[in-house]
């Protein structure tokens, strides 16, 4: 009861200004006192271990935002196999993986969404990963938010899709119909030795931006599907295991695949604790 009661309410919420409100709130540089307090309750709240973080000290983060998107130690998220390893590019939570389904992806039991409608609704961006390998990742409020690459790529096109802002936890996921097609987000599309990749970062509730390497906070007109493309000398070259983008606040990503390029490794399952590095799949390298 509950649980329908949560989801129902996000159907009646403002959701993008609360969630923009709480992205400016984060930002804000100011009552040090205040936010040293925020921060700690939300570490204690959360069991945020502190101990990875690469300034462990909460009171040196100036924002909100500044400590949420908090970099690691060296060596605090070793980066396994060699380019024939498909990684995990964060810290979550397994969501769902497998096989698309023509042009269906599983979200949860009872519930499935359209690649094309997810990729931004070009069937032609779509066309390569038919029938393709995807998996989902959550990440929850304690995890590390920032997003590295599973592999080796270079990008060549990025994609801004407004849409809602419901939440993208386990809860909403089973409930809501069509929930990261619907949802706002970023897609990364890169050209690898493997095929194409799209990394999907899907916006959530009280999801401040969504921000990458090359572009920063990726903010154009909220209500219209805005499209870059990257080539030559202006496309970014990313190596495995390096960071591409961050979250200001949690949410999920979504990496796709084409049919056959990578085989997830049979350990990996929905409902898995998952961190970043970690070997993932095993990929069909088509140039070796």
């Amino acid at each position: 009861m509950l649980d329908k009661l949560f989801v129902l309410s996000q159907y009646v919420t403002p959701q993008l200004a609360v969630s923009r409100l709480a992205g400016r709130l984060a930002d804000m540089d100011v009552a040090p006192a205040l936010k040293n307090r925020v921060i700690k309750w939300f570490i204690g709240r959360y069991g945020v271990n502190m101990s990875e973080a690469l300034e462990p000290d909460l009171t040196a983060y100036p924002t909100f935002n500044a400590f949420f998107t908090r970099a690691l130690k060296d060596g605090a998220r070793p980066i396994e196999g060699d380019e024939t390893v498909f990684t995990s590019p964060v810290d979550g939570t397994i969501s769902q993986l497998g096989q698309v389904s023509r042009d269906r992806v599983f979200q949860a039991k009872g519930q499935s969404f359209s690649l094309t409608e997810l990729l931004g609704g070009d069937a032609e961006r779509a066309a390569p990963f038919e029938d393709g390998e995807f998996a989902t990742v959550y990440l929850s409020p304690s995890d590390y938010h920032r997003i590295h690459m599973p592999m080796a790529g270079t990008l060549t096109g990025m994609t801004y899709v407004p849409g809602k802002l419901f939440s993208v936890n386990p809860t909403t996921a089973e409930q809501v119909p069509n929930l990261f097609a619907r949802n706002e987000r970023v897609i990364c599309l890169f050209d690898t030795e493997a095929g194409p990749m799209a990394l999907v970062l899907v916006g959530a509730m009280i999801v401040g931006s969504v921000e990458t390497t090359w572009a920063g906070v990726v903010a154009p007109n909220p209500h219209q599907v805005s499209h870059w493309e990257y080539s030559g000398d202006e496309a970014p070259r990313f190596e495995k295991g390096e960071e591409m983008g961050r979250f200001r606040l949690g949410s999920t990503v979504i990496a796709v695949m084409p049919k056959g390029s990578v085989q997830w490794n049979a350990d990996q399952i929905a409902g898995k604790k998952v961190r970043l590095g970690e070997a993932f799949g095993a990929l069909d390298n088509k140039d070796a």
